[in-house]
Formats: structure tokens, C-alpha cells, sequence
């Protein structure tokens, strides 16, 4: 993607990497349920693969981080909240 530049861009927030408290969490959905990244390459792989969805925009872009279901495992609140409100703190405005 280096060098790829779009008018706007939609970014779809996942659990993968998430905000917890002050820190970054990487996962990586397996089978049914989240594991931790363990290697710092992955790690890495996975900090920049969101570093240059947000970096291609040049008029705008929407970031869409989806609310949790309580109900279902794989999408608890948790993995969502914490990014959500660090976006905001960062001055990204909610439509």
C-alpha cells in the first residue's frame, strides 16, 4: 500500500488492537476466541497496519469503532471501549 493515497477513507476499528488503560493490546482472532500477539514483529506488523489505513486520506476519513455485545464473547464492550474513548481524547469527533 506505500504510496496509495485515497480522497476518503472508511477505517473499521477491530478488537486487534486495542486501547487498555494507557497501553496497546494486539490480538489476532483464532478459531473462535482472541489470542495475544506474543512477537514484537507481529506486533509491529499489526501497529502499522493501522498507522497506514489512517495515514492514506486526503480529504477525509471516518473511523468506525463498533460497540460490543455483552452477549457474544468475541465482541465484549472491553474491546471497544477503551479505543473508542482514546479517539475521542485525541479530538476525533463522533458523527
Amino acid at each position: 500500500m506505500q504510496g496509495l493515497e485515497v480522497d476518503w477513507a472508511l477505517v473499521a476499528w477491530d478488537g486487534d488492537f486495542r486501547r487498555v488503560g494507557k497501553e496497546w493490546v494486539h490480538r489476532s482472532f483464532v478459531g473462535a476466541k482472541w489470542h495475544q500477539v506474543k512477537k514484537e514483529e507481529h506486533q509491529r506488523y499489526l501497529k502499522n497496519t493501522y498507522r497506514v489505513l489512517l495515514t492514506r486520506a486526503r480529504q477525509g476519513m471516518v473511523i468506525y469503532v463498533p460497540k460490543g455485545e455483552a452477549w457474544d464473547p468475541t465482541r465484549a464492550p472491553e474491546y471497544y471501549d477503551g479505543t473508542y474513548e482514546y479517539l475521542k481524547r485525541c479530538g476525533v469527533e463522533e458523527i
